[in-house]
Protein backbone atom coordinates (compact mmCIF):
# COMPACT_ATOMS: atom_id res chain seq x y z
CA UNK A 1 0.00 0.00 0.00
CA UNK A 2 2.87 2.64 0.70
CA UNK A 3 3.61 4.64 3.41
CA UNK A 4 3.13 8.18 4.67
CA UNK A 5 5.50 10.58 4.47
CA UNK A 6 5.45 13.79 7.06
CA UNK A 7 7.69 16.93 6.46
CA UNK A 8 8.38 18.87 9.24
CA UNK A 9 10.11 21.99 8.54
CA UNK A 10 10.08 24.69 6.07
CA UNK A 11 11.59 24.07 2.96
CA UNK A 12 11.24 22.94 -0.69
CA UNK A 13 9.46 19.54 -2.85
CA UNK A 14 9.87 18.88 -5.77
CA UNK A 15 10.76 15.71 -8.70
CA UNK A 16 14.36 14.43 -8.88
CA UNK A 17 14.36 11.60 -11.37
CA UNK A 18 11.82 8.96 -9.95
CA UNK A 19 11.93 10.40 -6.38
CA UNK A 20 10.74 13.04 -4.47
CA UNK A 21 13.44 15.63 -3.31
CA UNK A 22 12.99 17.89 0.11
CA UNK A 23 15.35 20.58 0.35
CA UNK A 24 15.80 22.56 3.30
CA UNK A 25 18.64 24.67 5.04
CA UNK A 26 20.65 23.57 2.21
CA UNK A 27 20.53 19.72 2.44
CA UNK A 28 18.34 17.37 0.30
CA UNK A 29 16.37 14.39 1.66
CA UNK A 30 15.39 11.98 -0.87
CA UNK A 31 12.05 9.88 -0.91
CA UNK A 32 11.45 7.10 -3.03
CA UNK A 33 8.16 8.02 -4.99
CA UNK A 34 7.58 4.08 -5.59
CA UNK A 35 6.70 3.45 -1.99
CA UNK A 36 4.87 6.71 -0.88
CA UNK A 37 0.94 7.00 -1.05
CA UNK A 38 0.53 10.23 0.89
CA UNK A 39 2.46 13.17 2.21
CA UNK A 40 1.74 15.73 4.78
CA UNK A 41 3.52 19.01 4.65
CA UNK A 42 3.01 19.80 8.27
CA UNK A 43 4.89 23.60 7.55
CA UNK A 44 5.60 26.23 4.74
CA UNK A 45 6.40 23.97 1.51
CA UNK A 46 7.17 25.02 -1.83
CA UNK A 47 5.85 23.21 -4.74
CA UNK A 48 5.80 23.33 -8.57
CA UNK A 49 3.65 21.99 -11.28
CA UNK A 50 5.63 19.95 -12.45
CA UNK A 51 5.58 18.09 -8.66
CA UNK A 52 2.47 18.17 -8.68
CA UNK A 53 1.98 16.07 -12.15
CA UNK A 54 4.79 13.73 -10.79
CA UNK A 55 2.62 13.40 -7.87
CA UNK A 56 -0.95 12.75 -9.62
CA UNK A 57 0.77 9.93 -12.09
CA UNK A 58 1.82 8.11 -8.89
CA UNK A 59 -1.39 8.66 -6.85
CA UNK A 60 0.03 10.70 -4.23
CA UNK A 61 -2.36 12.22 -2.22
CA UNK A 62 -0.81 15.98 -0.33
CA UNK A 63 -2.24 17.49 2.65
CA UNK A 64 -1.05 20.66 2.99
CA UNK A 65 -0.56 22.82 6.59
CA UNK A 66 0.32 25.76 7.40
CA UNK A 67 3.19 27.34 9.82
CA UNK A 68 0.95 27.17 12.50
CA UNK A 69 -0.64 23.97 11.83
CA UNK A 70 -3.64 25.01 10.16
CA UNK A 71 -5.02 22.96 7.89
CA UNK A 72 -4.76 24.65 4.48
CA UNK A 73 -6.25 22.02 1.65
CA UNK A 74 -5.56 18.60 0.50
CA UNK A 75 -4.29 18.22 -3.03
CA UNK A 76 -6.33 15.47 -4.21
CA UNK A 77 -5.00 13.55 -7.71
CA UNK A 78 -7.45 13.11 -10.58
CA UNK A 79 -9.91 10.14 -9.65
CA UNK A 80 -8.70 7.10 -10.37
CA UNK A 81 -11.98 5.23 -8.95
CA UNK A 82 -14.98 6.74 -10.33
CA UNK A 83 -17.73 4.97 -10.66
CA UNK A 84 -21.34 6.15 -11.79
CA UNK A 85 -23.29 3.64 -11.14
CA UNK A 86 -21.97 3.56 -6.84
CA UNK A 87 -22.39 7.53 -7.36
CA UNK A 88 -25.89 6.87 -8.03
CA UNK A 89 -26.40 4.17 -5.36
CA UNK A 90 -24.58 6.09 -2.93
CA UNK A 91 -27.19 9.28 -3.67
CA UNK A 92 -29.93 7.00 -2.72
CA UNK A 93 -28.76 5.41 0.26
CA UNK A 94 -28.31 9.10 1.40
CA UNK A 95 -31.92 10.26 0.61
CA UNK A 96 -33.28 6.66 1.84
CA UNK A 97 -30.88 5.51 4.92
CA UNK A 98 -29.43 9.00 5.99
CA UNK A 99 -31.06 8.75 9.43
CA UNK A 100 -30.32 4.88 10.15
CA UNK A 101 -26.77 5.68 9.19
CA UNK A 102 -26.30 8.71 10.52
CA UNK A 103 -27.79 7.04 14.28
CA UNK A 104 -24.90 4.41 13.59
CA UNK A 105 -22.34 7.35 13.45
CA UNK A 106 -23.36 8.83 16.51
CA UNK A 107 -24.19 5.76 18.65
CA UNK A 108 -20.46 4.70 17.36
CA UNK A 109 -18.97 7.87 18.49
CA UNK A 110 -20.91 7.35 22.30
CA UNK A 111 -19.76 3.66 22.26
CA UNK A 112 -15.88 4.92 21.62
CA UNK A 113 -15.80 7.23 24.57
CA UNK A 114 -17.27 4.69 27.11
CA UNK A 115 -14.20 2.46 25.51
CA UNK A 116 -11.56 4.78 26.27
CA UNK A 117 -12.85 6.06 29.87
CA UNK A 118 -13.03 2.15 30.38
CA UNK A 119 -9.48 1.66 30.41
CA UNK A 120 -9.41 4.54 32.79
CA UNK A 121 -11.83 2.81 35.63
CA UNK A 122 -10.06 -0.30 35.12
CA UNK A 123 -6.93 1.58 36.40
CA UNK A 124 -8.84 3.01 39.22
CA UNK A 125 -10.29 5.80 37.92
CA UNK A 126 -13.52 4.97 39.52
CA UNK A 127 -15.09 8.75 38.81
CA UNK A 128 -15.88 8.11 35.25
CA UNK A 129 -18.12 5.22 35.79
CA UNK A 130 -20.95 7.38 36.37
CA UNK A 131 -20.25 8.70 32.52
CA UNK A 132 -19.45 5.29 31.16
CA UNK A 133 -22.98 3.77 32.64
CA UNK A 134 -25.27 6.79 30.95
CA UNK A 135 -22.93 6.66 27.61
CA UNK A 136 -23.68 2.91 27.45
CA UNK A 137 -27.55 3.54 28.11
CA UNK A 138 -29.20 6.71 28.42
CA UNK A 139 -26.88 7.66 25.45
CA UNK A 140 -28.22 5.14 23.51
CA UNK A 141 -31.69 5.18 23.90
CA UNK A 142 -31.60 9.08 23.30
CA UNK A 143 -30.21 8.28 19.73
CA UNK A 144 -32.23 5.41 18.68
CA UNK A 145 -34.99 7.99 19.56
CA UNK A 146 -33.75 10.69 17.63
CA UNK A 147 -36.15 11.77 14.84
CA UNK A 148 -34.23 14.36 12.94
CA UNK A 149 -30.62 15.04 12.09
CA UNK A 150 -30.61 18.33 14.46
CA UNK A 151 -31.33 16.35 17.56
CA UNK A 152 -28.61 13.41 16.81
CA UNK A 153 -25.81 16.26 16.62
CA UNK A 154 -27.52 17.87 19.74
CA UNK A 155 -26.82 14.22 21.63
CA UNK A 156 -23.48 14.11 19.96
CA UNK A 157 -22.67 17.55 21.61
CA UNK A 158 -24.16 16.02 24.71
CA UNK A 159 -21.59 13.26 24.73
CA UNK A 160 -18.58 15.13 24.25
CA UNK A 161 -19.17 17.60 26.76
CA UNK A 162 -19.48 14.36 29.51
CA UNK A 163 -16.21 13.29 28.12
CA UNK A 164 -14.53 16.83 28.74
CA UNK A 165 -15.69 16.70 32.06
CA UNK A 166 -13.88 13.65 32.95
CA UNK A 167 -10.67 14.93 31.93
CA UNK A 168 -9.81 16.00 35.41
CA UNK A 169 -9.67 12.89 37.08
CA UNK A 170 -6.80 11.39 34.46
CA UNK A 171 -5.20 14.38 33.20
CA UNK A 172 -2.86 17.21 34.43
CA UNK A 173 -4.11 20.37 35.71
CA UNK A 174 -2.51 22.05 33.12
CA UNK A 175 -4.09 20.20 30.36
CA UNK A 176 -7.78 20.67 31.50
CA UNK A 177 -10.33 22.86 29.00
CA UNK A 178 -13.50 24.00 30.37
CA UNK A 179 -14.93 23.62 27.10
CA UNK A 180 -13.84 23.15 22.92
CA UNK A 181 -12.14 25.81 21.09
CA UNK A 182 -11.02 25.76 17.66
CA UNK A 183 -10.60 28.31 15.89
CA UNK A 184 -7.99 28.97 17.22
CA UNK A 185 -7.78 26.61 20.01
CA UNK A 186 -6.64 28.33 22.92
CA UNK A 187 -4.56 26.50 25.51
CA UNK A 188 -2.30 23.67 25.05
CA UNK A 189 -5.70 20.69 25.15
CA UNK A 190 -7.38 22.58 22.77
CA UNK A 191 -4.04 23.22 20.23
CA UNK A 192 -3.32 19.24 20.46
CA UNK A 193 -6.87 18.07 19.87
CA UNK A 194 -7.22 20.27 16.71
CA UNK A 195 -4.51 18.90 15.40
CA UNK A 196 -4.97 15.45 16.13
CA UNK A 197 -8.83 15.72 14.54
CA UNK A 198 -7.00 17.52 11.61
CA UNK A 199 -4.77 14.36 10.67
CA UNK A 200 -7.36 11.54 11.24
CA UNK A 201 -10.01 13.52 9.11
CA UNK A 202 -6.75 14.05 6.04
CA UNK A 203 -5.97 10.04 6.74
CA UNK A 204 -9.93 9.75 5.87
CA UNK A 205 -9.72 11.26 3.34
CA UNK A 206 -6.94 9.65 1.72
CA UNK A 207 -8.76 6.06 2.61
CA UNK A 208 -11.65 7.42 0.93
CA UNK A 209 -10.14 8.12 -2.31
CA UNK A 210 -8.91 4.92 -2.98
CA UNK A 211 -12.63 4.00 -3.08
CA UNK A 212 -15.43 4.33 -5.19
CA UNK A 213 -17.25 7.02 -2.48
CA UNK A 214 -18.22 9.83 -3.23
CA UNK A 215 -16.53 12.46 -0.24
CA UNK A 216 -19.27 14.92 -0.52
CA UNK A 217 -21.87 12.97 0.09
CA UNK A 218 -22.24 12.71 3.52
CA UNK A 219 -25.28 11.34 6.18
CA UNK A 220 -24.54 13.22 9.54
CA UNK A 221 -22.67 16.25 8.37
CA UNK A 222 -25.02 18.28 6.11
CA UNK A 223 -22.89 17.91 2.52
CA UNK A 224 -20.85 20.87 2.08
CA UNK A 225 -19.27 22.55 -1.26
CA UNK A 226 -16.02 23.80 0.65
CA UNK A 227 -15.36 20.22 2.98
CA UNK A 228 -15.48 16.71 2.13
CA UNK A 229 -17.75 15.78 4.76
CA UNK A 230 -17.75 12.19 4.46
CA UNK A 231 -14.68 12.07 5.77
CA UNK A 232 -15.73 14.13 9.06
CA UNK A 233 -18.75 11.88 9.32
CA UNK A 234 -16.64 8.45 9.17
CA UNK A 235 -13.46 10.10 11.23
CA UNK A 236 -15.89 11.56 14.09
CA UNK A 237 -16.13 7.27 15.05
CA UNK A 238 -12.56 6.97 15.55
CA UNK A 239 -11.91 10.03 16.97
CA UNK A 240 -11.96 8.59 20.76
CA UNK A 241 -9.93 5.56 20.25
CA UNK A 242 -7.16 7.31 17.96
CA UNK A 243 -6.77 11.06 18.09
CA UNK A 244 -7.78 11.09 22.41
CA UNK A 245 -6.63 7.79 23.56
CA UNK A 246 -2.96 8.61 21.64
CA UNK A 247 -3.27 12.54 23.23
CA UNK A 248 -3.78 11.22 26.99
CA UNK A 249 -1.45 8.63 26.41
CA UNK A 250 1.60 11.26 25.59
CA UNK A 251 0.52 13.46 28.00
CA UNK A 252 0.39 11.02 31.30
CA UNK A 253 3.64 9.39 29.58
CA UNK A 254 5.47 13.13 29.74
CA UNK A 255 6.29 12.85 26.38
CA UNK A 256 3.95 15.86 25.60
CA UNK A 257 5.09 18.94 28.10
CA UNK A 258 3.56 22.16 27.95
CA UNK A 259 6.37 24.26 28.41
CA UNK A 260 8.03 22.38 25.97
CA UNK A 261 5.91 21.23 23.09
CA UNK A 262 3.53 24.52 22.77
CA UNK A 263 3.53 28.07 21.74
CA UNK A 264 1.29 30.30 23.48
CA UNK A 265 0.12 33.77 22.26
CA UNK A 266 -2.25 36.36 23.02
CA UNK A 267 -5.60 34.85 22.06
CA UNK A 268 -4.22 31.30 20.83
CA UNK A 269 -1.75 28.50 22.13
CA UNK A 270 -0.39 25.85 19.28
CA UNK A 271 1.58 22.64 19.12
CA UNK A 272 5.58 23.70 18.04
CA UNK A 273 7.76 21.50 14.96
CA UNK A 274 8.85 19.38 17.83
CA UNK A 275 5.26 18.60 19.10
CA UNK A 276 3.90 17.99 16.20
CA UNK A 277 6.10 15.56 15.26
CA UNK A 278 5.07 13.04 18.41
Amino acid sequence: MGSTRYIMSMGEVSRKDNSLCFRSNGKNVYLPIENTKELYCLNEVSINSKLLDFLSSNHVVVHFFNYYGGYSGTFYPRDQYQSGKLLIKQVLAQREKRMPVAKAIVQGIGINIAEVLYHYFKHGKSEVKGTIDWLRKDFLIKVEKAETITELMAHEGEAWIQFYGTFRHFLPEEFLINKRVKRPPDNPMNAVISFGNTLLYTKTISAIYRTHLDQRISFLHEPAERRFSLSLDISEVFKPVIVYRTIFDLINNRRLQVEKHFEKKVNYCLLNEEGRSF
